[in-house]
């Protein structure tokens, strides 16, 4: 059985001043809170039990928002990030959630077109599993090495990226997970990077990899915040 996570903390400076009295997960992408879609991106896969991570200052509006999960088919839990560490610090405090179970855990700004579903059921309980997509700015994003057929490394928004492969924010880990995030040295900004973690299922061979020609993008600039509303856009019409 897999669980599922949404992180859906950070402060969203990039879309400042939309963000300076509200989280940007809470941001409408067309004619839903951007946080309905990891939601249904998870239900949709079949995954109904889902931690959701976020900062204090707004916390209260996700739950007034979203409640215990009945209208979404799923059940919700709640938690709370008291200061920014990075995506693999925010996963650490879903350790309990969890337990022996795997984990998808999901970017609350990311949106997909793909269907999980089949990765779900036929997930490798032994490792994790990234997905991929061919971007035109991978300098953005974690970006993965390819050679025959399996992910050699990850860097973090590489100068010169040796690829146009970036990794998507959709995460399936197994439970060993918790004990790599511990193992993890800060990076220079002082974060727990949830690359690192990447690298360390790729370094021990356990680390598989789709490849998703779907629409998916992240909503965590002004520029592809309207690209994914004019997208769900088109989508609904």
């Amino acid at each position: 059985c897999m669980k599922g996570v949404i992180l859906a903390g950070g402060f969203g400076t990039r879309l400042q001043p939309m963000t300076n009295v509200t989280n940007k997960h809470l941001l409408p992408v067309y004619d839903k809170p951007m946080i309905y879609y990891p939601i249904e991106t998870l239900v949709s896969a079949g995954i109904t039990d889902i931690l959701i991570v976020t900062g204090s200052e707004h916390a209260g509006d996700f739950l007034n928002l979203l409640g215990d999960g009945e209208n979404f088919g799923c059940n919700f839990t709640y938690k709370v990030q008291k200061d920014a560490g990075g995506i693999a610090a925010a996963l650490a405090l879903a350790e309990n959630f969890a337990g022996r179970d795997s984990i998808a855990v999901i970017l609350g700004d990311n949106i997909y077109d793909f269907d999980f579903k089949n990765s779900v059921e036929n997930f490798d309980e032994s490792g994790a599993e990234i997905f991929l997509k061919e971007v035109e700015d991978p300098k953005r994003f974690g970006v993965a090495t390819i050679e025959k057929d399996i992910v050699t490394e990850i860097v973090e928004k590489p100068k010169n990226p040796k690829t146009n492969f970036a990794v998507t924010g959709i995460y399936f880990y197994n439970y060993l997970v918790w004990q790599v995030i511990e193992k993890i040295v800060p990076s220079e900004r002082g974060e727990k990077e949830i690359t690192d973690v990447n690298n360390w299922y790729i370094e021990h061979g356990l680390m598989r990899h789709r490849i998703i020609e779907e629409f998916w993008s992240d909503a965590g600039t002004p520029d592809s915040l309207l690209k994914s509303s004019n997208h769900i856009k088109n989508r609904e019409k």
